[in-house]
């Protein structure tokens, strides 16, 4: 399936990131860490576009779908505010947050078969931000 490669391929900066931050010295380990924190904010604004996109293929959409897609990207950017280990953690806790959500929005919109993959998805990458942060 084209999607899970991709979204795999994409999930390559994450394990990447983490890796780095532990087994990196000096510039690579706070190049790493401020890479990942950005990375981050930038497939949390994808996934709370998802809704918006999901919002946009129906003439009567809940406007629930936009407000919630932009809640990814305006906590991920205060993420890239914070102090990189703490902006990591703030970034664990949304991607788990948006699978949540995703979780029972999904099922509502006709999109419950990319669970599976969303979750997947999900652990690699929070799990990723999660130990960056515990780097330090």
């Amino acid at each position: 399936m084209t999607a899970a490669r991709l979204g795999y391929l994409a999930a390559l900066p994450f394990v990447t990131g983490a890796a780095l931050a532990w087994w990196g010295g000096g510039e690579t380990h706070a190049l790493a860490v401020r890479a990942l924190v950005a990375y981050a904010a930038v497939v949390a604004s994808f996934i709370g576009a998802i809704h918006w996109g999901l919002g946009f293929a129906q003439t009567a959409p809940r406007a629930s779908l936009f407000l919630w897609g932009v809640v990814p990207p305006i906590v991920a950017w205060l993420s890239l505010l914070a102090a990189p280990a703490a902006g990591l953690a703030v970034d664990a806790v949304l991607l788990v947050t948006c699978y949540l959500v995703d979780r029972a929005v999904y099922p509502q919109q006709g999109a419950e078969r990319w669970l599976p993959l969303r979750m997947r998805l999900t652990v690699l990458a929070g799990a990723s931000c999660a130990i960056a942060a515990a780097a330090g």
